[in-house]
């Protein structure tokens, strides 16, 4: 199981259960020193961690990302994208490139990882996708505007691909 922004919060939570029962377990983000650390407090559990920088806004470290977990692993059978990004804002004191770097975290980050990802499961006949929304997604909320608008792209996405890839057994 590949898990981006697996270091700390969530992801780090997800990643702790998914190696609790066994799993084998890819955990990336941006930094480093976070990743070791979440890596050395899991190796008492018998699947094995591997910890992976890459920044999920280009495509080609994702790339890398995802050759370097199968040169470990073999396959991935699940990808959680969890990796955030959020201001906390009124929207009109809000810079385009805080905006951007938003959206470019978590609406182009989720596609570049679920489309790397996608093409081992369809290789492989399956695997499954776990695209991290909230509530916004559907209903929309102030000072949130950048996220709202990415993660409601998310769920298009994931809504639109669970159409599109269940001929290939990937959910």
């Amino acid at each position: 199981i590949l898990i981006t922004g697996g270091g700390t919060g969530l992801g780090k939570s997800m990643g702790k259960y998914f190696i609790e029962l066994g799993a084998n377990l890819v955990i990336t983000s941006r930094k480093k020193d976070v990743l070791d650390k979440t890596a050395e407090e899991f190796s008492n559990y018998s699947g094995d961690i591997l910890p992976l920088v890459g920044d999920v806004r280009n495509a080609k470290e994702v790339t890398q990302v995802i050759q370097s977990s199968l040169d470990k692993f073999g396959k991935i059978d699940g990808l959680v994208n969890n990796a955030a990004g959020n201001f906390i804002s009124p929207t009109e004191n809000l810079s385009s490139n805080a905006f951007k770097t938003v959206v470019d975290i978590v609406l182009n980050g989720t596609f570049f990882c679920t489309q790397a990802a996608g093409k081992v499961m369809r290789k492989n006949k399956g695997g499954v996708i776990l695209n991290i929304v909230t509530t916004y997604s559907w209903t929309g909320s102030g000072y949130v505007v950048p996220s709202a608008c990415a993660k409601a792209g998310v769920l298009a996405m994931t809504r639109s691909l669970a159409v599109e890839w269940a001929k290939y057994g990937i959910r």
